[in-house]
């Protein structure tokens, strides 16, 4: 069980990270973020909420029961990994992960992503 800061902590520790956000996807608001990704993490926090919320009513108006693992935007030159937190403790929460793509290796990243997640309480 991790606290947020600790989780940010080893989020930013990812080889490659630059910027990293715990945010519920609810409000929009970002309740823990840190690193420097060259862009304002509070707003991207806000505006992948709304990525979130899209594809779960999308899920929904499809009848598709599955729950979501992650969501990866690839930019030309980072990752962004959204990872939606399903556990009892952290519903309606997801973990945003910037990652650089020249010093990130991606299966890693998300393996590590996919561990410290799991470990998250609120």
């Amino acid at each position: 069980m991790s606290s947020l800061d600790d989780a940010l902590q080893q989020l930013l520790a990812i080889e490659g990270a630059t910027g990293a956000a715990i945010v519920d996807y609810g409000s929009g608001m970002a309740l823990a973020q840190g690193g420097n990704p060259s862009f304002d993490l509070g707003i991207a926090a806000a505006g992948n909420s709304n990525v979130v919320r899209a594809k779960l009513a999308t899920m929904r108006d499809l009848g598709v029961t599955d729950e979501i693992d992650d969501i990866l935007i690839t930019l030309s030159s980072q990752y962004h990994l959204i990872n939606v937190l399903n556990t009892q403790s952290a519903n309606g929460l997801f973990i945003y992960l910037v990652l650089s793509r020249a010093a990130a290796n991606l299966a890693l990243a998300r393996h590590k992503l996919k561990g410290i997640a799991a470990q998250i309480e609120v």
